[in-house]
């Protein structure tokens, strides 16, 4: 199964964009040690071309690295920052969000948690479709599918969600059609 989390970083570079149109400056959290951390920073920084916007890619290999990142992008006087997908960084997301917070940097992450835990928003595949595909895989190799003979599946619903609390306490307010096309808006 293919997650498409590091292609994502386009449209959710384009939701920050929407949400933030004065925007210039980008900030970019990656893992170094993450194997498609500079491929998704260089399509991140491809998309943002066109939209006239400067990524600055800041690394944090660990926890350690996360207040140094932090203040490095607040120095750099970033608009908002697109935090690249890692199973490291989610596990540290409750650290990330506060981070976010102390330094009132509007973020856009890569799993659902982010918001239901109090980061600004996210865009990621939905799990809950990923979980009932993999159920289906499963039993078409219980019933004697081979798993070489079955094709790689791709999601085909993301989530789209968004925290105005957060957005409240930033000072912003989401346009009607971000809101519209938002799979779930905490209140």
């Amino acid at each position: 199964m293919n997650f498409f989390q590091s292609e994502l970083g386009a449209k959710r570079l384009g939701l920050l964009h929407d949400l933030l149109p004065k925007a210039s400056a980008i900030g970019m959290l990656v893992n170094p040690t993450f194997a498609d951390a500079e491929t998704h920073a260089r399509d991140v920084k491809e998309t943002a071309l066109p939209l006239g916007l400067q990524i600055h890619v800041v690394r944090a290999r660990t926890v350690d690295d996360f207040d140094t990142a932090f203040a490095a992008l607040a120095q750099q006087k970033i608009d908002a920052l697109l935090l690249a997908n890692d199973s490291f960084f989610h596990g540290e997301r409750r650290k990330l969000i506060a981070l976010a917070a102390r330094y009132a940097i509007p973020a856009v992450y890569f799993r659902r948690d982010f918001p239901v835990d109090g980061g600004l928003m996210s865009y990621s595949p939905s799990l809950t479709q990923a979980y009932r595909q993999v159920g289906i895989y499963t039993g078409k190799i219980l019933n004697g599918a081979k798993p070489a003979d079955l094709p790689v599946v791709q999601p085909t619903k993301f989530e789209f969600v968004i925290n105005l609390k957060t957005a409240k306490t930033l000072g912003l307010t989401f346009p009607p059609g971000l809101l519209a096309i938002a799979d779930e808006v905490i209140e």
